[in-house]
């Protein structure tokens, strides 16, 4: 499939493993905007690639063990998320003025920018670990 002709209906997904390594948030949103590129989905890079960023930042930053970005797409719904070895759930900032604080704004930032966004306990090769997503319409109907 040439990569303008993109089908709406169409569904995919793409998983990188990247180490503990800061390295790795660039890796991880280069490979990102080559996804999205090649399935025509370029309208969503911009706001997909700050997502990712976030996410797995959030990962190598805050836990000491490899990390994974999961790219899915189906019914016009892009799904974002990063794998870590921390089960714990993701923390908020909970002060009244987050942009004040020196952590936490990565995730204020998922909330607000993605349509949807959550987390769950996830085990991958059999280390245990969280898995925090968030969603992005594409706006495109597909209609089955």
């Amino acid at each position: 499939m040439p990569a303008h002709d993109t089908d709406p209906s169409a569904s995919w997904e793409y998983c990188l493993s990247v180490p503990n390594d800061l390295r790795a948030v660039t890796v991880s949103r280069r490979t990102l905007r080559l996804i999205l590129t090649l399935h025509g989905l370029i309208g969503l890079v911009d706001a997909a690639e700050l997502l990712a960023t976030e996410l797995i930042s959030n990962a190598v930053l805050h836990t000491e063990g490899p990390a994974a970005l999961r790219v899915r797409y189906a019914g016009g719904t892009l799904r974002i998320g990063a794998w870590d070895t921390d089960p714990e759930p993701p923390e908020p900032p909970d002060s009244p003025e987050p942009a004040l604080q020196e952590d936490g704004r990565g995730l204020l930032l998922v909330r607000s920018c993605a349509d949807h966004w959550g987390w769950h306990t996830l085990s991958r090769h059999g280390n245990r670990g969280k898995y925090v997503w968030c969603e992005l319409t594409t706006g495109v109907r597909v209609v089955a």
